[in-house]
């Protein structure tokens, strides 16, 4: 057993190593650290679980802290490991660290991010989407990045980031150490790495299509209706926390509902959520405050929580690798966990796919002996189509075969014509029942458009009705002025003289504006009559009253 006191390691590093008790590093770490301190570049795979991300972040930490100058770059398919990787970073950095760190992830407020890049941050991790994005805006510079991570390789090319991978690594300087790290290797990885990694040493731990040995697989084939009962029950029997797998984030929510109706506590876990509150899910499940999480693929990459004793596939994953990784969420570090598998009538060809990836040599010997018995097969057709046909001869052949047929003919168009007129007697039925009712909507239509019209004419008489009478007041109103200019004109009074009624009092702007009413026009009509007027000033008109009546009416 090799310890990392072997590595010669910061002091630092050590004590933060002590602290979280790493004392014995796993074999992709004792194969890799030496090589990256080395400035090697690194492919590396082995299976989920294994302690990848400390085999790339304890040698490029001690890297960083001997030397003031350049920065790290971490790329992540999915915004849960960008977190968790961070987690290690801090972790193994302790509080007290000078090297400023930063995560670029999608879901989150620029401002946060814009923040943490003035700090002049040494190590930056992130999604490809969001380090793109802040490249294209001018806020990130990544002139100094001497050392490139890109984790989980195969799942990033699998959501479609090689394109924003090619861009950001433009941004990046010529001389820089590039480390490839992924649970599989396919054709495409080998691609880009013959593209960016100058002499790379592979190293593999384990088999990469492999599931780890203490993980107990079980399966249960069912109908898709009997899933959510057969969920329950399982829910019911199993003790630790579950991590349920499901297909699309509307199916997370929707199991989520339909177990919150039998009293059984989860939450759903997906790319729709906020990042806060993906956070705060992922926070509160590693916490253990609720037992049962729902989660899409989102969460089968890299995601280390230990106590997870179950995973159960409630719907098998649409790529068959992703299989491996849903079942590596469970027995972490060595514990031992159990995997289900809920298997229907339209998984089977899902199934045989993920296990030709998990048992590639009984699918290559299944081949060969189903070949085989192919050639068997056509062989034995082949000598039987060379036979001569042998008849044996019966009286009136023709005729027995004739009469069959026609006698077979006349049974089938009698069954067509029953089914026919059964088909057309039920579609007469339930037209019959839909005419009636037909009618009455057709009735309560034409009553509604009578309301409708009383009510408009109605309301048109009341309109006409208020214009006539506004129209015969104003009538009214001009008739009167008429008599009102005769009976002054026939009237004279100085314009310095106050006009008075026979009591003596002043007529006042305010008694005429309260007697502008038809009736008060007569009475003020009347009091001008019996104005006393002066001798000598006859020929003066009552200016004054006049000015007074018409502007008021």
């Amino acid at each position: 057993m090799t310890l990392f006191s072997k590595y010669n390691l910061n002091e630092v590093l050590n004590k933060s190593l002590k602290n979280i008790n790493f004392t014995n590093p796993t074999p992709i770490q004792e194969k890799s650290i030496p090589l990256i301190l080395q400035g090697k570049d690194i492919l590396g795979s082995a299976q989920t679980g294994t302690g990848k991300t400390a085999a790339f972040c304890i040698p490029l930490l001690e890297l960083l802290i001997k030397s003031s100058r350049g920065s790290l770059l971490i790329m992540i398919p999915t915004r849960e490991l960008a977190k968790q990787v961070l987690d290690v970073i801090n972790s193994l950095l302790g509080f007290k660290s000078s090297i400023n760190t930063a995560t670029l992830i999608g879901g989150e407020s620029m401002s946060k991010q814009l923040s943490q890049l003035k700090k002049r941050p040494r190590i930056y991790v992130g999604t490809p989407g969001r380090i793109n994005d802040h490249l294209q805006r001018g806020t990130l510079n990544l002139h100094d990045a001497k050392y490139l991570v890109l984790d989980e390789t195969d799942r990033m090319l699998d959501m479609g980031f090689e394109v924003q991978i090619n861009k950001i690594i433009k941004f990046l300087p010529v001389s820089k150490q590039v480390l490839m790290f992924s649970a599989t290797i396919p054709n495409n990885i080998l691609k880009l790495s013959s593209k960016y990694l100058n002499d790379p040493v592979r190293i593999s731990v384990g088999e990469s299509n492999t599931v780890a040995k203490n993980i107990k697989q079980e399966i249960i084939e069912l109908k898709s209706d009997e899933k959510l009962d057969e969920l329950i029950n399982q829910i019911n029997t199993r003790s630790g926390s579950i991590l349920i797998f499901v297909k699309t984030k509307y199916g997370t929510e929707k199991l989520s509902k339909a177990l919150s109706r039998s009293k059984i506590k989860s939450f759903p876990l997906h790319g729709g959520l906020r990042q806060s509150k993906r956070n705060t899910i992922m926070k509160n499940f590693r916490d253990m405050k609720f037992r049962i999480l729902i989660a899409t693929d989102v969460a089968a990459r890299g995601i280390d929580v230990p106590h997870i004793e179950h995973v159960i596939n409630y719907d098998l994953p649409q790529m068959a690798e992703d299989f491996i990784h849903r079942i590596g969420r469970t027995a972490r570090a060595g514990s031992k966990g159990i995997a289900l598998s809920f298997v229907t009538k339209g998984d089977f060809s899902k199934w045989k796919e993920i296990q030709k990836i998990l048992n590639p040599e009984k699918h290559i010997n299944n081949q060969h002996k189903t070949k085989n018995k192919n050639f068997k097969q056509s062989n034995s057709k082949k000598k039987s189509d060379n036979k001569r046909p042998t008849f044996k001869k019966k009286s009136d052949y023709k005729k027995s075969f004739s009469k069959k047929s026609n006698d077979q003919d006349e049974k089938n168009l009698k069954r067509n014509l029953i089914i026919k007129n059964h088909f057309l007697k039920s579609q007469m039925i339930k037209v019959k029942k839909i005419i009636p009712k037909i009618k009455d909507q057709e009735n309560l239509i034409l009553n509604k458009e009578k309301i409708i019209k009383d009510q408009r004419l109605k309301r048109n008489l009341i309109i006409k009705n208020h214009f006539l009478k506004s129209q015969m007041i104003k009538v009214k109103i001009i008739f009167l002025k008429i008599n009102l200019k005769k009976i002054i004109h026939k009237t004279t009074l100085p314009l310095t003289q106050k006009l008075v009624f026979p009591e003596k009092k002043q007529i006042t702007s305010v008694q005429i504006k309260k007697n502008h009413q038809i009736k008060n026009i007569k009475i003020l009509a009347r009091v001008i009559l019996k104005i006393s007027i002066p001798p000598g000033k006859e020929e003066n008109k009552i200016i004054l009253l006049n000015l007074y009546l018409f502007q008021q009416l």
